[in-house]
């Protein structure tokens, strides 16, 4: 069996654990303190991040968008459409989530690794003008949920699990109804994934 090395509190980690749900691919979650460089999650993948998929066939596979596209090839096109223009929309979609993220933990990692009094407040501004400016942007185009999801809804409803967990005084889902309609009938359709929602 699989096993992916991850973290409860990564949205990246949470994106493949519930692609792989979708995708009926039975892993094996091992946690890992990227902190303290464990030797496992080192020599499987020397920049120490997570999430990494350990395969016996195909090796060590890291970042979640390649472990995304592995567990898609595996399951027959599970998690991204055959038909071109969808996929890319999925792909498309996967990429702005994962670039939400992206902003989201940068935000994090400044106040948490910094001092306080070295906590640059205009690159806290920077990462949040980014992230209001794409949750407006999906409130205006915000996918529709239909009786089978796919890597790019998978992967915004993992960003959207990120904000309520590290931002929830934010109020976000303010102004934001078509948003929090999606957000809704995601969980409402498919209640079976949101066991792995960062935690």
């Amino acid at each position: 069996m699989p096993v992916v090395l991850y973290s409860p509190s990564s949205p990246f980690s949470a994106k493949v654990r519930m692609a792989a749900l979708w995708c009926k691919v039975d892993l094996e979650a091992k946690a890992v303190n990227t902190s303290e460089e464990p030797e496992e999650l080192i020599s499987a993948n020397p920049l120490g991040k997570i999430p990494v998929l350990l395969t016996e066939d195909s090796g060590a596979i890291f970042d979640s968008r390649a472990i995304t596209q592995y567990l898609n090839r595996i399951s027959g096109n599970a998690l991204f459409p055959r038909n071109a223009a969808k996929r890319l929309d999925a792909e498309r979609l996967e990429a702005l989530a994962d670039g939400l993220c992206d902003c989201l933990l940068a935000h994090v990692y400044e106040r948490r690794f910094r001092p306080e009094e070295k906590v640059h407040q205009p690159w806290l501004d920077k990462q949040w003008s980014k992230a209001v400016r794409v949750l407006d942007h999906l409130n205006e185009n915000a996918p529709r949920v239909t009786s089978k999801t796919d890597g790019g809804q998978i992967a915004l409803r993992i960003a959207l699990g990120y904000l309520d967990l590290r931002f929830a005084d934010s109020n976000w889902r303010r102004g934001r109804p078509k948003l929090a309609r999606w957000i809704k009938r995601f969980d409402e359709r498919f209640p079976e994934l949101l066991t792995v929602l960062p935690k």
